[in-house]
């Protein structure tokens, strides 16, 4: 028999009508299960409620004005076509990619047929580019646009920014693809060009710095042309112009370099990159030649270039401690 305090538990538990059946003295017979089976097979056959979900309910209640929906129909999206006007021939940017690159800005604002457009412009104006990069440098293969652009999706495994989309469009060109030159183009007159080598690992800043000490007059002369000047800024260490001045740069010399080396200022460098003294403004990326400007932009940086590219290759000789005989 059940104790007094669970016989008084179970008395509470159930509705009014079935009240007879607990105060009766067999509870411990097999009917008290029989009469809550016979409650939990009601109550389970009881029709779901459809629930719909909080965004498809937001949809309905903004959009019910706007359509007769008949019974049983509710709107899950709506479908944005990509623009009809303003479109411009393969090799220029047009508006429209500016404005679709402008309202990534709201992570919503990823409709499919305005981004392949954008895509498919900025594949066309990279084939007519690479073309031009060619006759500027032979070093560069004539790559397919895939090998050479960017991913607009972001990296946000360790970022604490969630944005999944780029605001920019990006392609870099170089002997082996997505290196070298590097072409961004972002609304807001924030667009660019840059050439050099970013973050080069141990072994690649080594030997640059030991090309460097060995003799850098081949890469003081290039960096100091009046053409250079012109849109990558004076080589001014200490500011942040030419080469000089990037946020990873050394404070003093390197290990195993003296402070008073006459070429410090260069071996202090961390990375060797170059960007445009100034932001090419939207007008300027939205002109029908803007290929040719950046391609006299990479007709001077072009030298730097292979000349970084020398350093990392060629291994300067040893010295030799004892005099030949």
């Amino acid at each position: 028999m059940p104790s007094r305090k669970a016989v008084k538990k179970a008395i509470e538990v159930p509705d009014s009508d079935d009240e007879d059946e607990y105060n009766s003295d067999a509870l411990d017979d097999s009917d008290a299960d029989e009469v809550k089976n016979k409650k939990k097979r009601k109550r389970n056959t009881e029709p779901a409620k459809k629930i719909r979900s909080p965004k498809k309910k937001k949809l309905a209640e903004t959009d019910e004005e706007e359509f007769d929906l008949q019974d049983g129909q509710e709107i899950v999206g709506v479908v944005v076509k990509a623009p009809t006007t303003g479109k411009v021939p393969a090799g220029q940017i047009s508006q429209n990619t500016f404005n679709f690159l402008t309202q990534l800005k709201d992570p919503k604002c990823n409709d499919h047929p305005v981004y392949r457009q954008a895509e498919q412009e900025w594949k066309d104006f990279i084939e007519e580019f690479t073309e031009l990069l060619i006759e500027v440098d032979g070093q560069i293969p004539p790559l397919p646009p895939k090998d050479v652009i960017h991913r607009i999706y972001r990296d946000i495994r360790f970022s604490n920014n969630k944005t999944p989309y780029k605001e920019n469009f990006s392609a870099s060109f170089s002997r082996s693809g997505r290196k070298g030159i590097f072409a961004f183009f972002m609304p807001g007159n924030q667009s660019m060009i840059a050439a050099g080598s970013w973050c080069p690992h141990k072994e690649q800043l080594s030997s640059l710095r030991a090309n460097i000490l060995r003799d850098p007059t081949r890469l003081r002369q290039l960096i100091s042309a009046p053409s250079f000047v012109k849109y990558f800024g004076a080589p001014k260490p200490g500011t942040r112009s030419n080469i000089f001045g990037r946020d990873d740069e050394l404070k003093a010399a390197p290990k195993g370099i003296p402070k008073t080396h006459e070429y410090v200022g260069l071996a202090v460098c961390s990375c060797f990159p170059l960007s445009s003294s100034f932001r090419l403004t939207d007008a300027q990326v939205l002109s029908p030649d803007f290929k040719n400007t950046l391609a006299e932009i990479v007709t001077i940086a072009m030298p730097f270039v292979h000349c970084l590219n020398d350093m990392l290759t060629v291994i300067p000789p040893a010295e030799d401690e004892d005099d030949e005989e």
